[in-house]
């Protein structure tokens, strides 16, 4: 963390609130969703994992996801938004932060474009997060919970997908100087030259 220079810092925590508090906003509209098909949800959690994945794909180095997670469960124990996972909420931020992390690291020297390293990071961690409030909280099994995954996965690789497009959109403006300063050879068409 010693290496990130203010405007990092500044990025990544804005990329943690607007995670948190995108997810506020969205979760009334995301509940006629995931009312309607009785399941606990997984849209709105996927919206607001697509924010750290934006960060993760555009800071290098270290497991800032993870850190990121870190964060937001601090940041939501501190105002109350921890939802029905209660005192056991950082274990719900922080698991999905680790997989995004191990997901774009992993998938860093592979023939995949950027846009799809970020679908798939934030599908998979869409599915980390419910697994990990099904463990907590709503212990379902069966159908429900297979539809639970496929709601979490399906909305994740959208919610990626739309990050990657955020990102592009970024990567002029923040992108670019953050590489700088990491010394780390610019992205064209989602890798690095």
């Amino acid at each position: 963390m010693k290496n990130y220079r203010l405007r990092t810092v500044i990025f990544l925590a804005l990329c943690c609130d607007l995670g948190l508090f995108a997810k506020r906003l969205i979760s009334p509209l995301t509940n006629i969703v995931t009312d309607a098909l009785h399941v606990p949800g997984g849209i709105a959690t996927s919206f607001s994992l697509m924010f750290l994945v934006i960060a993760v794909i555009l800071v290098p180095g270290g497991f800032c996801g993870t850190l990121m997670g870190a964060v937001q469960s601090v940041i939501a124990l501190s105002f109350g938004m921890v939802g029905s996972m209660g005192a056991l909420a950082p274990v719900g931020y922080i698991v999905p932060g680790l997989v995004i992390d191990l997901v774009l690291k992993g998938t860093a020297k592979t023939p995949l474009s950027r846009a799809d390293r970020m679908a798939l990071a934030n599908g998979l961690a869409a599915i980390s997060a419910a697994a990990t409030a099904n463990l907590i909280v709503f212990r379902l099994s069966g159908i429900v919970l297979a539809l639970y995954a496929c709601i979490a996965l399906s909305s994740g690789i959208l919610c990626g997908l739309l990050g990657a497009k955020i990102a592009q959109r970024l990567t002029p403006v923040i992108g670019v100087q953050i590489r700088q300063d990491f010394k780390i050879k610019p992205i064209k068409d989602g890798v690095s030259v």
